[in-house]
């Protein structure tokens, strides 16, 4: 064999090898452990979806050590159950606020006609250029079909995944980046909910739902058998 043939031959090797090494590298709770978290979710949340986002998602629960990996991955599934009341919401309950997640007061932001940017998927996904940016990084015109969040699951779980890693909402950080620097839970619902919830430190609603997150994350970590990362609230 010549040896331009043996490079090919194990750059295909390589190519094959690659994305099972990397799926290595992450962490990925078992079916069993899944449903042990979300035994009442509707079936539109698979966890075969969800497995398919992750391993799209290279940077997810990827980083340092195994108990690092698993602590990310719990944060992550304790965020997700507050958000989508435990993989019941496939769409936001609150019809009422529906038509009210349209901005245009930057350049460029504008609302496709007869579209509404409520919230949908795990992390309930909202507001017009959210949905923009979203596709435009997942190769989706979810823009022009932001209902697409709510009929496919691993769109739904991609769209989640992506706001996890690259967005940092009110706050200076995204959660995945709050996490490895120390700032703990606390951090990762500052970045999703930011003024609404962490900046109320006297109203009954905001420290409720920082208490369901919290517990949500707590019976995550329990299962995942990892430390919890103080503080847990914001």
């Amino acid at each position: 064999m010549t040896t331009t043939s043996l490079q090919t031959l194990a750059a295909v090797l390589l190519a094959a090898v690659a994305p099972a090494a990397l799926a290595q590298s992450q962490f990925l709770p078992s079916p069993a452990q899944f449903e042990q978290l979300f035994p009442e979710r509707i079936a539109f949340y698979s966890y075969e979806g969800f497995a398919e986002a992750v391993r799209r998602t290279p940077a997810f629960a990827a980083r340092g050590s195994e108990q690092q990996k698993r602590q990310e991955m719990a944060a992550f599934l304790g965020q997700i159950a507050h958000e989508s009341d435990q993989l019941k919401a496939q769409r936001e309950y609150r019809r009422a606020n529906w038509d009210k997640y349209c901005r245009e007061q930057l350049p460029g932001e504008r609302c496709a006609p007869g579209q509404q940017y409520y919230g949908r998927g795990p992390i309930q996904l909202s507001w017009n250029y959210q949905y923009k940016a979203a596709g435009e990084a997942l190769g989706l015109d979810l823009w022009a079909d932001p209902d697409l969040v709510a009929r496919d699951s691993k769109v739904a779980w991609q769209t989640a995944l992506w706001y996890w890693i690259t967005q940092p909402g009110e706050s200076s950080q995204t959660a995945h980046a709050a996490l490895y620097a120390g700032a703990g839970f606390g951090a990762t619902t500052r970045a999703i909910n930011g003024p609404l919830e962490c900046d109320k430190p006297t109203d009954p609603e905001a420290l409720r739902k920082n208490a369901r997150r919290a517990q949500f994350y707590k019976h995550a970590s329990e299962l995942l058998g990892v430390p919890l990362l103080h503080p847990l609230g914001c």
